[in-house]
């Protein structure tokens, strides 16, 4: 008796159905590493800007600029654009920020997510440097 080869219809049917299990398991994991990678480049802008808020604030003193712009920052056009994130002048872009006071430092960085990232909706950056999500 000669011995035959191969997979049978049910063995490859099996196979398959594994396969389509392991990607529809492993698309919303690779979905949030995705997310997570992008706003890595917002949260590093987001840490310029606050940088360059702190140095306003001490430069000016009492007379700060409450929304200051990207020029008064000392940025160029497109110095904060990025893959993901666009840097333009304060409410044209990603990114927004408010003084509160300069004495204490209080200030806002908020930026909301780009077209293309589902989660979180928007991440802001107080002046202790710490981050809260917005889902």
């Amino acid at each position: 008796m000669e011995s035959k080869k191969g997979l049978t219809l049910i063995e490859l049917m099996v196979v398959i159905i594994i396969i389509c299990i392991l990607t529809a398991v492993a698309i919303p994991i690779m979905q949030g590493r995705i997310d997570s990678a992008k706003w890595s480049e917002g949260r590093t802008v987001m840490g310029i800007i606050a940088r360059s808020l702190r140095s306003h604030i001490v430069e000016k003193g009492k007379n700060f600029t409450p929304v200051p712009t990207l020029a008064q920052l000392g940025f160029e056009p497109g110095d904060l654009d990025g893959t993901y994130f666009s840097g333009g002048e304060s409410g044209t872009n990603d990114f927004s920020w408010v003084i509160n006071s300069n004495d204490p430092i209080d200030f806002l960085v908020t930026t909301t997510a780009p077209a293309g990232v589902n989660s979180p909706s928007q991440i802001t950056l107080n002046h202790a440097g710490n981050f809260t999500e917005t889902q």
